[in-house]
């Protein structure tokens, strides 16, 4: 009887996971899809880069939701490897604007954008050994390369999220300003938890910060996201 108890206790907590993966991936998935339409209607190429960094997020949940099942590749692994850095790295080109210097902006993206290249280069080159899923779960222990190149990505793109935040909030107090720079505080944590190897926290760290950041450059009362650089026209207030 408690044999019969123990395994029913495991297999609704197995659920529960399974189950909270699949609605991260769900609402992630959504938020990114609207950064997309916003795009094509505005084609403003910085809201595209919050856009993919959603869409970013959505794919390392749904290789989490895979792994948990049991379905693990080498693939899988050297992919969840490479969106976990790249997140932090494509949402910190949606914020880059912050700065107001062109020259700075374009170095910037230069940077990330080859850092990103020798992530993915290395991910998908480097064998991944199979300890890094116990249980079913991602543990962040991917060869000791990877660590260091991500951290090439994740490290000022953390910087810069932070600082746009912080810019935000010294031109005008916002409510949004505050999810945002919360948003940023949990992502880089989210970074410093793969690199300790706490999946778990990370998994979750992942998801709060990017809603966080996505609902920061939400405004409410259109529900649409906000565009920081232009005001409504007058037949767009009406409409």
């Amino acid at each position: 009887m408690e044999g019969s108890d123990r395994v029913l206790t495991v297999d609704l907590e197995s659920w529960g996971i399974a189950a909270s993966l699949a609605l991260l991936t769900g609402v992630l998935g959504a938020l990114s899809v609207r950064g997309f339409v916003r795009f094509a209607r505005n084609h403003d190429r910085h809201q595209v880069m919050w856009a993919a960094g959603l869409g970013l997020g959505t794919a390392a949940t749904a290789l989490e939701l895979v792994a948990f099942v049991g379905v693990v590749s080498t693939f899988l692994l050297q992919a969840y490897v490479f969106f976990s850095a790249a997140i932090v790295g494509v949402l910190s080109l949606g914020a880059v604007r912050a700065f107001h210097r062109p020259g700075w902006i374009r170095a910037y993206e230069a940077y990330i954008g080859t850092a990103l290249a020798a992530v993915a280069l290395f991910s998908f080159t480097t064998p991944m050994p199979s300890s890094m899923v116990r249980a079913g779960v991602i543990s962040g222990n991917p060869p000791l390369l990877l660590l260091v190149l991500s951290s090439l990505v994740t490290v000022p793109a953390t910087v810069v999220l932070l600082w746009a935040c912080v810019r935000s909030l010294r031109k005008s107090f916002r409510w949004r300003g505050l999810l945002m720079l919360s948003g940023a505080c949990v992502l880089g944590a989210g970074g410093a938890f793969y690199i300790a190897s706490f999946p778990v926290m990370l998994y979750y760290a992942e998801f709060v910060g990017i809603v966080l950041l996505f609902f920061g450059l939400v405004d409410f009362s259109r529900w649409s996201l906000a565009s920081p650089t232009a005001s409504p026209r007058p037949a767009e207030r009406a409409a």
